[in-house]
């Protein structure tokens, strides 16, 4: 049964593991994987790694392998709690793997007189276990009672968190069982003692029940001191050399005292079995789930951190950077880190959108690269998360997998913007910076195409009276954009405004380039005329140089006005 279990579970982990490195070269994800072939990646990936064996930057690779990897330097400079909680469950899980359940691999291999109950190994167990468990205990308190600051838990989160603890508690609830069985202990006398001397046994049980935490139905307190030396001495001949005090166990043997009231029946009632399958299972669960959940950073992480080090941001080819992209998307261990420090976080908290936090960005940007179909609320809380975004690469600088995640930011929000509905937001100065890296990277026509697709569907919004076949209502209840200022009611269509405004000196026809000038539309705002002010390109061509205003003798606020226009368009279609 247990052949059976390990066999399937390492044969799924192995699949799992093949997939979901294949995947770093079939998957694509912003505007580099257009037009590259797997097959192109994979040869460039390797092209590179042989130049970097090849070069001074092993010594890159073997100083990241050894400080980022190992050390998990970028964790410590976050967040030390966070880096004693990485370091205690890492090195005490994979210590435990090796020594423990790849004994018959690794440590008989290693030490010829290795023997599971005997120390050191016996005592480095119990601590390898408590280092994992003071790890998951630290980070279930960090997650779920000192919560940080835009910290957001997944149900990734949870079973990363809960199969872990699962497996370290039910391993330590089976060594306590196993040292307070009574039915172990016969079974031990049998295998490895060899007595047959009705005394012998009851004088070595004597010692168990008092020295090692066993629970007997013959041997109560208070002992006959005669009897526990006559079992000391069998036991210095039959025992001692396949077996440490259980004390040396103190998980187990605090748990085998905890339990000790109900250890016979406990015992009668099978618990070790059940127990040991809860244990075995568990681990075999999380072995093969593995390359499917977060716990696939323990692979990605690594890879990562290596490659964004010894990787030219210039000079690397677009095939590995797309690999890289997709490798980062599974090194993301969400930690918040990148969300703590954001610096269009307050953007969030005004607006409530959670993927315009970097951290919640990348699991939905994972679905996205493998296929999967978002529904139109998640494409446009995607794509408005992903464009809100400063550049201030905070984000990159504090991730403590090396994930470059601004340039992810910069191919992601390309296609996204081609490919879904139109966004608002590309017609405010979040534009600015979008136009700072794009510029090198498409062409104008592609980088202008959102914005005029933007600009027609908030247009789109109003009623357009000049034209009523194409008339569009504004919402289900027909209601009028509101203007708070009222100053245009002082205009007497003087056309000053018009006059030194720089966009309408700037066409040779501005009437037909801009709808309306900007005295026509004080003038439609005097009349009542909401809907046809708002439908005019002027509003979205101003420059907000406040020349109009300045010049006006009315003190019509103009600039103002046209501002406060584009806003009500653009909460009216949705994007405020």
């Amino acid at each position: 049964m247990f052949d059976y279990l390990f066999f399937t579970s390492l044969t799924l982990f192995l699949l799992g593991l093949i997939y979901k490195i294949s995947t770093w070269f079939t998957r694509n994800i912003g505007i580099l994987g257009k037009n590259i072939k797997a097959s192109q990646r994979m040869l460039s990936a390797a092209r590179g790694i042989f130049h970097v064996m090849g070069s001074h930057k092993v010594l890159t690779l073997l100083n990241t392998f050894l400080l980022d990897v190992l050390f998990q330097r970028r964790i410590l400079k976050e967040d030390l709690l966070r880096w004693v909680a990485h370091m205690l469950i890492f090195y005490g899980f994979m210590l435990l793997l090796f020594m423990h359940a790849l004994e018959s691999v690794v440590s008989e291999a290693i030490f010829s007189d290795y023997y599971s109950t005997l120390n050191p190994f016996f005592f480095l167990r119990d601590f390898f276990g408590a280092m994992v468990l003071a790890g998951v205990i630290i980070a279930a308190l960090r997650r779920y009672i000192l919560r940080p600051q835009r910290l957001r838990t997944s149900p990734m989160d949870h079973y990363a968190i809960i199969i872990v603890a699962v497996i370290m508690l039910s391993g330590i609830a089976l060594e306590g069982l196993k040292i307070a069985s009574y039915t172990e202990f016969q079974r031990m006398v049998e295998d490895y003692a060899g007595l047959d001397d009705e005394d012998e046994i009851q004088a070595l049980e004597a010692v168990w029940v008092r020295d090692y935490g066993t629970a007997s139905p013959n041997i109560k307190e208070p002992i006959d001191e005669d009897l526990i030396s006559s079992g000391r001495e069998v036991h210095e001949n039959n025992c001692m050399d396949c077996h440490s005090s259980a004390k040396w166990a103190f998980n187990g043997y605090a748990t085998a005292k905890i339990i000790s009231p109900a250890a016979l029946w406990l015992d009668r009632v099978g618990s070790i079995t059940l127990v040991w399958y809860i244990h075995i299972i568990t681990c075999f669960i999380g072995m093969a789930y593995l390359p499917f959940s977060k716990m696939f950073h323990l692979i990605a992480t690594p890879f990562t951190l290596i490659a964004n080090k010894v990787m030219d941001p210039v000079k690397s080819l677009p095939a590995n950077i797309l690999t890289r992209q997709i490798m980062e998307l599974d090194a993301c261990t969400h930690c918040g880190s990148c969300s703590l420090n954001c610096s269009a976080a307050m953007v969030f908290e005004a607006a409530g959108n959670e993927y315009i936090l970097p951290s919640e960005k990348m699991g939905l940007l994972k679905d996205l690269a493998s296929g999967k179909k978002l529904n139109d609320q998640q494409y446009r809380a995607i794509q408005e998360g992903v464009y809100l975004c400063t550049n201030c690469d905070r984000c990159t600088v504090r991730c403590p997998s090396g994930i470059r995640l601004k340039e992810l930011w910069y191919s992601v929000r390309e296609e996204l913007l081609a490919s879904g509905p139109p966004l608002p937001h590309v017609l405010t100065p979040y534009s600015f910076a979008r136009g700072l890296i794009i510029q090198d990277t498409i062409s104008a026509d592609e980088y202008t195409r959102p914005i005029e697709t933007a600009r027609q569907a908030v247009a789109g919004r109003f009623i357009n009276l000049m034209n009523p076949d194409i008339a569009i209502p504004l919402n289900a209840g027909g209601s009028q954009p509101v203007i708070m200022d009222t100053t245009y009611t002082h205009c007497f269509s003087c056309q000053s405004c018009t006059t030194v405004c720089p966009v309408v000196g700037n066409y040779d026809n501005p009437e037909q380039e801009v709808g309306l000038l900007p005295h026509q539309i004080m003038c439609c705002l005097g009349l009542g005329l909401t809907e046809m002010a708002s439908g005019a390109q002027m509003i979205w061509d101003c420059l907000t140089c406040y020349k109009c205003q300045e010049n006006c003798p009315q003190q019509v606020e103009v600039c103002d006005v046209l501002f406060r226009l584009k806003n009500t368009a653009v909460e009216s279609f949705g994007g405020g």
